[in-house]
């Protein structure tokens, strides 16, 4: 009989063994084991991988507003058609103004009544059948943004609500081309349908543009990050130095008091005690005069800024009698005897052009050649 502490040896042995034995992996890249291949995708998940069904029955139900009822009970139809082929049920109840969904024993998928409920989800916040439909891929997922309750104020989430959205939906089909989403703006929430990436992306500008941040800075960034996306070097490292920096101009400053109070360096000691109204009679020596003589100097001050006060009034009322400054009167010049015009030869020009017919000839070249036409005919003579 072997003794139990040799036989904990040998299993403390075989341990060490077995953790040398242990294959290290080869120096591979980490970019390399993160990055999916390009067109690679998740196989489909089908009735051989989940045989015998599913043990227990789910259902999931959410209630749906008045005004998408007419368009549920048109399409109701293609609802659970759709649904049918992945083996769940869907029922419309128009009393209570529900949806539900729920499995069947035929169900083999685990995760497709989470899809369905997410359908169900879509139809009831104003999606489109055609669009909410695509829920039920592998490759799709859905994101529900809550927006109502991120402002308090009712005018300014309608502005920065309208603001995502953009004059004609410019801004939101802009997002839409960059996240490959379908993104809807209804009420207090947004939908967006598409990949995962994508959907992460629709969110940060969503909660963004109720943060009072303008979309089209979002915008830019992905424009850019989609760039840089197709340079395969670039894909690895990081875009910091590549994405636009936003600084905020408005930034509305503490406003400062008009009069400000400056603090007085801090003495142990206590302040002077102010004088009194004896003190300061004492020190002019009012104290010691007589109670007519105090009344005649209070007389004499009050007529003293009297006398002052009718002088100003005064000098203002002469202000009016002034006559203001008048302007230095200024010379005309003498014109140069350069510039001075001919008035004589001007006539005689005007006088010759009257006389002149337009394209007529001169007097000299008439006669001249009236004697060329005499001596022509002397000489055919």
């Amino acid at each position: 009989m072997a003794s139990p502490s040799l036989e904990r040896r040998e299993k403390g042995a075989g341990k060490s063994e077995f953790r040398n034995q242990k294959t290290k992996p080869e120096n591979q890249d980490e970019s390399e084991l993160l990055t999916v291949p390009d067109g690679w995708k998740e196989p489909a998940f089908s009735k051989e991988d989940n045989p015998r069904g599913l043990l227990e029955e789910s259902s999931f139900s959410t209630l749906f507003p008045k005004y998408r009822e007419a368009y549920l009970k048109e399409c109701w139809p293609l609802v659970q058609k759709a649904l049918n082929e992945h083996h769940v049920n869907a029922t419309l109840d128009l009393i209570e103004g529900s949806m539900t969904v729920c499995t069947t024993k035929k169900t083999f998928d685990p995760y497709i009544i989470i899809r369905a409920r997410d359908l169900i989800k879509l139809l009831a916040r104003s999606v489109s059948f055609e669009q909410a439909v695509r829920i039920l891929q592998d490759d799709v997922a859905c994101d529900i943004i809550k927006i109502g309750s991120l402002v308090r104020n009712k005018e300014r989430f309608v502005k920065r609500r309208q603001r995502l959205i953009g004059p004609k939906g410019s801004t939101l089909k802009a997002l839409e081309l960059l996240t490959n989403c379908y993104i809807m703006v209804q009420g207090n929430t947004v939908s967006a349908i598409g990949p995962f990436s994508g959907l992460k992306e629709v969110r940060k500008v969503v909660l963004d543009t109720m943060k009072n941040i303008h979309p089209i800075y979002n915008i830019k960034s992905l424009m850019i990050k989609r760039e840089l996306a197709k340079d395969s070097e670039l894909r690895s490292q990081s875009w910091e130095r590549f994405l636009p920096q936003f600084k905020h101009k408005n930034v509305n400053k503490r406003k400062e008091p008009k009069k400000k109070t400056v603090k007085k360096e801090y003495t142990p000691f206590p302040p002077p005690q102010p004088e009194s109204q004896i003190d300061k009679e004492l020190a002019s020596g009012e104290y010691f005069l007589k109670a007519n003589q105090k009344k005649r100097q209070k007389m004499e001050a009050i007529k003293a800024k009297q006398a002052e006060a009718l002088s100003k009034k005064q000098e203002e009322r002469n202000k009016a009698f002034i006559p203001p400054k008048e302007k230095p009167i200024v010379k005309p010049k003498e014109a140069s005897t350069e510039t001075k015009i001919d008035v004589a030869s001007i006539k005689e020009k005007v006088k010759k052009a009257k006389n002149k017919k337009l394209g007529a000839l001169t007097a000299e070249e008439i006669a001249l050649k009236m004697e060329a036409d005499e001596k022509k005919k002397k000489k055919k003579k």
